[in-house]
């Protein structure tokens, strides 16, 4: 299913209180910035990761999120938001300062 203008105008919406956030459409997803750095993307489906390694990874991953797997064997630097997160825009927008911060 290919990403739609709702997906991204929600993504939007969802960090919007972070400031200073654009967006730009690739490989069929979307990559998110913040003041020009890249934090976060959308996958084709609209799926919302934050860009991760190390405790910061480790930290979402115990709040059940999944790592972005591009193909088989082929796991990327992202990691899903946590399911409570999508639907409380303070809790999204912590979690995407942690992923600023850990850049």
């Amino acid at each position: 299913m290919p990403l739609t203008d709702a997906d991204i105008a929600f993504a939007i919406e969802l960090f919007s209180p972070l400031g200073a956030i654009t967006h730009r459409r690739m490989m069929g997803g979307l990559a998110i910035y913040h003041d020009g750095q890249i934090f976060a993307s959308l996958d084709r489906d609209g799926r919302v990761y934050l860009k991760a390694k190390g405790d910061f990874a480790a930290a979402l991953a115990a709040e059940g999120a999944d790592q972005f797997v591009a193909g088989p064997g082929k796991t990327m630097g992202y990691w899903s938001l946590p399911e409570a997160a999508l639907e409380d825009p303070d809790a999204a927008c912590a979690w995407a300062q942690r992923a600023l911060q850990a850049l």
